[in-house]
């Protein structure tokens, strides 16, 4: 067997690793990006001076930060994972996969622009044919992958509703009542056919970054332009979308393995958690279904050059900022259950200790 058959056994026995084996691999991965961006800052300052470049690179992973928080990559991960946990896997790289695919757009177009290759700023300029057409490329993926995930886990929330209201009444409750099943999920069963691993969302990833319509990623490429036009090392250069990589996979990462414990805990034990489960399988599906029409509004703005109020309001929203609401939201739902579970325990717990007596 060569070398090559047995690192292809090892990349499909991957799945059966264990659980914390897994998570040391995937922010090991992210802990290498950060390596390599200081290593390439370091080399890039050997021969002294260039202060610029220390200070971009931070910037760049101030960057990376923010926009690890937009909310389509909120949505497109805690869907995902919801997808995926549902379906009994333990998607631990699944925020790690996007992340990457998604910075891997970045890096590219930062060591083209380091290459000296103009194309790249056509790419970036306003109403240039480039810029159109890799921006109806990620938002029209996007927006489908969204409203695709979205429905799907909008069917899950409708049969979690269903069964909450159900043991309320004194009914049975099993965990294949909180799936996604009936006519949604037969229907979109085929186009999420090639979504069966979390490592498949590294397409996805990809192709949501082909719109170099974001702030973050233009201001960073300009930044990289202009710091090049300003002499600072080529290898400097590309440590700032290398330091973008590290800080976007290091929070998406993070994203995807707090989404991964939270549903897990809900399918962990359905009765109790149902409400749980409910309310965050609600916030995802909603949060998804909202960006994707948002996306899909401005795709269909910008593909057929529309003009009216509605489309252009879409195209023009900005999903920076509302993603820390998301992220608030979330965390508010997961302390209220948490904090109801340890209340729900300390009640068991003392009418335990008061009926003692009566049984000695």
């Amino acid at each position: 067997m060569t070398a090559l058959t047995q690192l292809a056994g090892i990349y499909r026995g991957r799945d059966t690793l264990p659980l914390r084996t897994r998570l040391l691999f995937t922010f090991g991965a992210v802990a290498a990006l950060h390596v390599a961006a200081v290593v390439l800052l370091l080399s890039g300052t050997a021969g002294g001076g260039q202060p610029l470049a220390l200070g971009l690179v931070l910037t760049a992973y101030l960057a990376g930060v923010k926009h690890s928080y937009d909310w389509d990559h909120l949505a497109a991960i805690d869907n995902s994972t919801r997808k995926f946990v549902a379906q009994r896997q333990d998607p631990v790289s699944v925020g790690f996969a996007f992340s990457l695919g998604h910075s891997s757009v970045v890096v590219l177009a930062g060591v083209l622009v380091v290459a000296g290759a103009s194309m790249v700023g056509q790419f970036m300029e306003d109403g240039s044919a480039g810029n159109l057409v890799l921006g109806l490329i990620g938002s029209g993926v996007s927006g489908l992958f969204l409203l695709m995930m979205g429905i799907f886990n909008g069917s899950a929330f409708v049969r979690a509703a269903r069964a909450y209201r159900s043991a309320h009444a004194g009914g049975s409750i099993a965990v294949e009542d909180l799936e996604a099943k009936g006519l949604v999920a037969r229907l979109l069963a085929r186009p999420l056919a090639r979504v069966r691993r979390p490592r498949n969302i590294f397409v996805i990833g990809f192709l949501f970054g082909l719109g170099f319509d974001t702030a973050t990623t233009i201001g960073l490429l300009v930044m990289t332009t202009a710091a090049s036009l300003a002499g600072v090392s080529p290898l400097a250069l590309i440590a700032l979308p290398l330091a973008f990589t590290a800080a976007m996979t290091l929070c998406d990462s993070l994203n995807g393995v707090a989404m991964m414990r939270m549903y897990r805990a809900a399918l962990d034990d359905p009765r109790r958690k149902l409400g749980f489960n409910a309310a965050v399988t609600g916030i995802s599906a909603l949060s998804a279904l909202f960006v994707a029409v948002i996306t899909l509004g401005g795709f269909v703005n910008a593909a057929f050059g529309l003009d009216d109020p509605l489309t252009s309001w879409l195209g023009a929203i900005d999903l920076g900022d509302a993603g820390l609401l998301l992220i608030a939201l979330l965390l508010a739902v997961w302390g209220l259950a948490a904090l109801r579970g340890r209340r729900d325990q300390t009640g068991q717990g003392q009418h335990q200790r008061q009926e003692w007596p009566k049984r000695g």
